[in-house]
């Protein structure tokens, strides 16, 4: 560990005016710039509210968000990055893992008292950060301030002042009113929290920057406060999102992330993933975005359904409710009828679960205690939810060697693993794995290949298996560029780099004209 400085390592902490104000990706791109230049940079968001996880490898479960600015600090993630993550369940509830372990289940009625009992975490994760790096670069959470809220902050503004951090409020124009946003959280602050914003960031503008000097002048004259960027709106961003709001704000159509990059090229790969509430790791499936001559589509009705070449049932973290939801939209049927019709269908993790034949609750793990639920019925295997949650790094290959995954068999697989419960045989059957991994078999497979599940995320960021199994699907022509997040990550920090007046940033921080190189 590399002794503290004798001056406090700087604090530069995005907040924003509202959630999903792209904060999160701002984070990434400043953790790449300041790597790119010389210093020793770590990310770090407090309190992390998302079904978007990722396994450090010491196998602690964190914030995926937090897991992608380290990648582009260059770093393996660590549990100091987000030592408070919420996993919502439910409407009212949540699941705490707090220093990457499960820490029980909260309510939002009891949320602001137990929050206070998790800034210790908070203040020793972040203390520890900046004892080992030369910059860090923090993230708040949802509005830089909600009165209603402020008692059980952990995450913005007592952040901000334990570290007394150089803050930067970033405020979305693609949603309009991003004037009166910047000035009214400016507002709302006490005088103590607005010495501590040094400046503003306008995110996702699109147009003539020119047009908007009157309006950044009248906001700086009022407020004191710079602009310290106008960040254009910048599309396609392979980047790993921090929720799935993400999700209604991309691609060309309603719940569409991507289709063929070559406008002549016709769609040969029609792939549909089912839009679960509770959502997890959708990112699984950002490789498929990039494929030419394949479609991605998040479906939330029986309509929009279609005939796709392959439905995947995603990650979940309420696996239970979720497929009763199916079942309601009557989803779950169709998915069923396409199956008997010959579409394959692949379940990820609790997607994994559902196409099964029965999943037990026996001590309430998700649902009441005895809860007994069927699945889909596509896979001979009964899955048993348990309090022990498994969360761990994962390396091996494919096994399976029919129907749509014979390309693929042999084909090396690295990911994660996070889930509650286990999945076995129905009556102690031997079931076929789809993969094996650390020389233990995971998933299932019936004999044709076309229902498969696995509990393994990050499947199709293996560039091998996805090739295999488009061009099984139908894909006739040449694949995509292999997934590539080190070019995402330098073109997500040029994008930045050219919109923000990073010297006046690095002033703010070091005013005494010192930055570690």
């Amino acid at each position: 560990m590399t002794a503290r400085p004798a001056t406090p390592t700087p604090v530069l902490m995005v907040l924003g005016t509202a959630s999903s104000v792209g904060k999160s990706v701002l984070v990434t791109a400043l953790c790449r710039i300041f790597r790119q230049d010389g210093v020793r940079v770590a990310p770090f968001k407090a309190q992390n509210m998302s079904n978007n996880a990722d396994v450090t490898p010491d196998g602690l479960e964190i914030g995926r968000a937090q897991s992608e600015q380290a990648a582009a600090a260059g770093l393996a993630p660590s549990v100091l990055m987000n030592p408070v993550l919420l996993k919502p369940q439910g409407d009212r509830t949540s699941q705490v893992v707090l220093e990457g372990r499960p820490a029980g289940v909260i309510g939002s009625r009891e949320f602001v008292e137990r929050k206070r009992d998790l800034w210790p975490a908070v203040e020793r994760a972040l203390d520890r950060l900046r004892a080992q790096y030369e910059l860090v670069v923090a993230e708040g959470a949802g509005a830089a301030v909600e009165p209603n809220l402020r008692a059980g902050d952990i995450v913005n503004l007592r952040v901000a002042r334990h570290a007394g951090a150089v803050v930067l409020l970033a405020g979305d124009i693609d949603r309009g009113g991003v004037f009166a946003h910047l000035l009214g959280t400016l507002a709302l602050l006490t005088a103590e929290e607005r010495a501590l914003v040094r400046g503003f960031l306008i995110n996702r503008f699109r147009g003539d920057p020119s047009l908007l000097a009157p309006a950044i002048a009248e906001l700086e004259a009022r407020t004191g406060v710079p602009v310290l960027g106008v960040i254009p709106w910048l599309d396609d961003l392979r980047i790993a999102q921090e929720d799935a709001v993400a999700l209604e704000r991309a691609g060309e159509g309603p719940g569409e992330r991507g289709a063929a990059r070559d406008p002549a090229r016709a769609v040969e790969v029609n792939i549909a993933v089912l839009r679960l509430a509770r959502i997890a790791n959708f990112d699984d499936f950002d490789p498929f975005i990039d494929e030419p001559g394949v479609r991605l589509r998040y479906v939330s009705r029986v309509e929009d359904l279609g005939t796709p070449s392959l439905v995947i049932l995603p990650g979940t973290k309420a696996t239970i409710a979720d497929l009763e939801a199916l079942r309601r939209a009557g989803l779950a049927a169709a998915v069923v009828a396409l199956h008997r019709g010959g579409t394959p269908v692949l379940g990820i993790c609790g997607g994994f679960q559902m196409l099964g034949e029965r999943l037990l609750d026996p001590d309430g793990v998700e649902a009441p205690p005895g809860t007994a639920v069927p699945g889909l019925g596509l896979l001979p295997i009964t899955t048993t939810f348990a309090a022990e949650k498994a969360t761990r790094r994962a390396h091996g290959r494919v096994q399976a060697a029919c129907g749509p995954w014979e390309q693929a068999a042999g084909c090396a697989v690295d990911g994660y693993e996070i889930h509650m419960g286990h999945s076995e045989g129905t009556g102690g059957a031997v079931v076929a794995p789809l993969l094996e991994l650390d020389g233990r078999p995971d998933g299932a497979v019936t004999a044709d290949g076309r229902a498969a599940g696995t509990y393994l995320h990050g499947l199709f960021h293996n560039d091998a298996l996805r090739g295999a199994l488009l061009a099984a699907l139908g894909r006739r022509g040449a694949g995509g560029r292999p997934f590539d997040r080190e070019r995402e990550f330098d073109r997500l920090a040029q994008h930045v780099r050219s919109h923000v007046d990073l010297e006046r940033v690095r002033a703010l921080l070091w005013p005494s004209g010192h930055a570690a190189r």
